[in-house]
């Protein structure tokens, strides 16, 4: 056994003979390389697994969009009187504080209106002064014209009422004493005549002596003028009366004058009613004024225009020396720092967005990624708030996942917002839990 295995290893270890040049080098040929190919798909396999489980795992509870945009406040800034540019004092996309002074108007017009507001002011305030003053003058006049008018009233019916006595008396006390007179002196005078008349008869048959009828004679003319003496005074009586009586009439005259003198003093104090009502038309003219001149140095205020609050310029339309009117746009501000973003999610999307949930936003311009909160979810769809909505009521009905707008608010931005402008492209993610 030994030597046969001798023998075999002796006949393994027997030198091979030469190749020959001429013949041709043969190499094994390679082994297959499935199992490598194996590896390779497995692993691939395995990552593009990996990876799946990831994006799923990430998708949980998250929603996301790039349709969604970069808003803000865009304040128009406008002229609100007419006139013309003096000053321009801002550019295009220049950064300005609050209370900056961005244009300047020629204020010349509204200067000078100003002034004759001040000048009626000062003449109306000059006006109530006057009416003010004539207030207390008529009140003190025409308590002095009623005081006067109604003592003469008083003296008027002491008149009247003196002359009143003496009418009566003299209609009626004296007329008759006179007429009494009269009578007694009439018979007197009768008596003296048939006195005389007999004593004529006697005279003539000389049977009384002629001294003796010289004295009936004597008699019958002093009878005679004590009668005309009492007539007269008849008369006179009569005139007294009539005298009386006018005086009477003019006592009574004397008391209606007085008592329309008191009437018209009376009227008088309803001028100081009058007056009072000049003095407060004279203080609502004050004030009818002094707002003219509020407003006039309102307007003069409007020549200088400053910013609403901290922005940026853009869309600047105004020139020195333009004329502007009322309400005309001057230029546009924009708050860089009160911007929000706009998302635009799939009704499909929303089933679980809540207000106040987080969510980050990330710009397209930068690739930097911001904070924030769901702030509201819009109360309709983009395509029902568009202009021209779609009319669904048709045969051709299909049916399209409608996107409803979803504000989020951007959470404070350390050095305030440098990159974020109005109408940027956003990609948005709400964490729904």
């Amino acid at each position: 056994m030994e030597s046969q295995t001798l023998d075999y290893g002796k006949e393994r270890e027997a030198p091979k003979p030469e190749a020959r040049a001429s013949e041709p080098v043969r190499t094994a040929p390679p082994k297959p390389r499935n199992s490598s190919r194996k590896l390779i798909i497995l692993t691939v396999f395995l990552v593009l697994a990996g990876v799946g489980v990831y994006l799923w795992a990430h998708s949980l509870n998250r929603v996301s969009t790039d349709d969604a945009q970069v808003d803000g406040h865009i304040i128009p800034v406008s002229a609100k009187i007419y006139g013309k540019i003096g000053a321009v004092l801002i550019d295009d996309n220049q950064q300005v504080k609050q209370g900056q002074v961005l244009v300047r108007m020629d204020p010349q017009d509204y200067q000078v209106k100003v002034e004759q507001e001040r000048a009626a002011l000062a003449v109306a305030q000059s006006q109530s002064q006057g009416a003010n003053a004539g207030v207390p003058l008529s009140r003190d006049t025409t308590t002095s014209d009623v005081s006067s008018a109604e003592a003469q009233l008083s003296g008027a019916q002491a008149d009247y009422d003196k002359a009143r006595v003496d009418f009566q008396r003299a209609s009626t006390a004296d007329i008759a004493v006179a007429r009494s007179n009269v009578q007694s002196a009439q018979a007197t005078a009768d008596r003296a005549a048939a006195d005389l008349a007999r004593m004529k008869t006697l005279v003539d048959k000389e049977e009384i002596s002629r001294l003796e009828y010289d004295s009936y004679v004597s008699a019958a003319s002093i009878a005679g003028s004590e009668l005309q003496a009492a007539k007269d005074k008849l008369v006179a009586a009569s005139q007294d009366a009539e005298t009386k009586k006018a005086a009477l009439l003019s006592a009574q005259a004397h008391i209606a004058q007085a008592r329309a003198g008191i009437a018209q003093a009376q009227a008088g104090q309803k001028q100081v009613t009058v007056r009072v009502a000049d003095a407060s038309s004279a203080e609502a003219n004050i004030g009818a004024a002094r707002a003219n001149v509020e407003a006039a140095q309102l307007n003069l205020s409007y020549t200088t225009i400053v910013a609403p609050m901290d922005g940026v310029v853009t869309r600047k339309s105004v020139e020195v020396g333009q004329i502007v009117q009322p309400g005309q746009g001057l230029l546009m501000l924009v708050p860089l720092q009160d911007v929000w973003v706009t998302a635009n999610f799939k009704e499909t999307q929303l089933a679980d967005v809540r207000k106040g949930q987080k969510a980050e936003v990330k710009a397209d311009l930068s690739g930097k990624t911001y904070p924030g909160h769901v702030d509201s979810l819009a109360a309709a769809t983009g395509t029902r708030m568009s202009l021209l909505p779609p009319e669904n009521a048709t045969g051709n009905y299909v049916k399209v996942v409608q996107r409803i707008p979803v504000k989020i608010v951007l959470d404070p931005i350390p050095g305030g917002n440098q990159v974020l402008r109005p109408g940027m492209n956003i990609e948005a993610t709400i964490f729904t839990k």
